[in-house]
């Protein structure tokens, strides 16, 4: 008996070990370098975020709240150094390509080219999973934005405003196109 309880306990720590591993993106090794600001935002977050007392007769704020609800996760890597803007251009392009991403848009913008990848969701206006790149190439900053959850590209850029996060300007052109 006490080896099979065993057995369980090393085939479930196997198990977790691998879905942590799995967890992991191409973008984690950002979360710690000094030239690197970031933010990570998760479900419980959002979860407080949507019970903050807000005047819901404004529709805007309605609307921010209705999206609060479908995010599961934010996460905003950017830096100015020429370097690491080079290994995050790298991360990106295999994240994208490991994965069934489509590429929404290109913009440039004010000497940024910005790239906005969509993981489509369960219907074709919503989006499961949303990532920007912004590549400054040494001349302004460069970022990546990640968001999973159920949204639609206008909500988002609903949210990249009303948060004032790096990017929000070419969400809300590509929300407008």
């Amino acid at each position: 008996m006490k080896t099979n309880y065993k057995n369980a306990i090393g085939i479930l720590s196997f198990f977790l070990c691998s879905f942590s591993a799995m967890a992991q993106t191409e973008f984690s090794k950002f979360e710690d370098q000094d030239k690197v600001s970031t933010i990570s935002v998760n479900k419980k977050m959002f979860e407080m975020m949507s019970n903050v007392k807000m005047d819901t007769s404004n529709k805007e704020n309605q609307a921010y709240l209705n999206l609060i609800k479908k995010l599961e996760t934010l996460k905003v890597y950017s830096t100015k150094n020429a370097a690491l803007s080079s290994d995050m251009k790298t991360a990106t392009d295999n994240f994208v390509s490991g994965k069934s991403f489509e590429n929404l848009m290109t913009i440039t913008d004010q000497g940024a080219k910005v790239k906005i990848y969509v993981n489509p969701g369960a219907t074709a206006a919503s989006i499961k999973q949303l990532l920007m790149f912004s590549d400054g190439s040494g001349q302004t900053e460069t970022i990546i934005l990640m968001l999973t959850g159920n949204f639609s590209l206008h909500e988002i850029s609903a949210i990249t405003d009303k948060m004032n996060l790096p990017g929000g300007s070419a969400l809300k052109k590509a929300s407008n196109q």
